[in-house]
This record gives C-alpha cells, structure tokens and sequence, in this order.
C-alpha cells in the first residue's frame, strides 16, 4: 500500500470534488479511509491479499481531510463517507460495493483492465 503524504492532497485545488477526482485518477487504485476504520481496513486487507497495492488517502492524518472526506459523503450520498474505493479512476464505492464486485467476479477484471493486476 501506498500511504500518501497530507500535502500531496493539494491544498491549491479549489472545488474538493475536483480534488477527490483528480486524485482518484493518479493510481490504478485509491481508496479513502480512516486509520480507525475496521471496514476500511478489511478492505485494504483485500486489496493487498489480491497482490493490489492501492494508495491509500488516510483522511484523518491530513490537514484537507475533512473536506475531502464531506465531499466523499456527497458524493456517495451517504453519512458514512469512507471506505471509498476508485480503480481506474471511477468510483466503484464502498464496501459493499467492492465485496459485491469480488463475489461476483466482476472485481478482477477491473483490476486487470485498470493495470492493478496482472494475473
């Protein structure tokens, strides 16, 4: 996993879904979290026991955290604003989400396609 520094979260980008976005595109794979998280971390378990290594945004350990993470909860529509999974770019949501995908083997081949996995 790639844990990624508070100022590479880009305090001049203005709009925070322009920062949530452009951000999500900068790995194949990104996920939002909270250190604290228990969903968040199972699913970073499930990542790297898949041999994916996603950039991890830790919310809670940035100065623009809050921000991005009200932008998330906007963006999901939600009160719970992480985990929030990218792969590729798109927003593929949250655990549930990411689960769904797995059991239904739609997941790898996003990997795949999005260069996280080669196999």
């Amino acid at each position: 996993m790639h844990y990624q520094g508070g100022y590479s979260m880009g305090r001049s980008l203005g709009d925070p879904l322009e920062r949530v976005a452009k951000l999500a595109s900068e790995s194949a794979v990104v996920i939002f979290s909270i250190s604290s998280c228990c969903m968040c971390h199972a699913v970073k378990r499930l990542f790297c026991g898949m041999g994916v290594s996603p950039t991890v945004y830790e919310l809670d350990q940035h100065p623009v955290g809050k921000e991005i993470e009200r932008a998330l909860m906007r963006l999901m529509g939600s009160s719970q604003a992480v985990p929030v999974v990218f792969i590729g770019g798109k927003l593929i949501g949250s655990m549930d989400r990411v689960m769904g995908s797995h059991i239904n083997g739609t997941l790898v081949p996003l990997l795949k396609e999005a260069g996280a996995l080669w196999l």
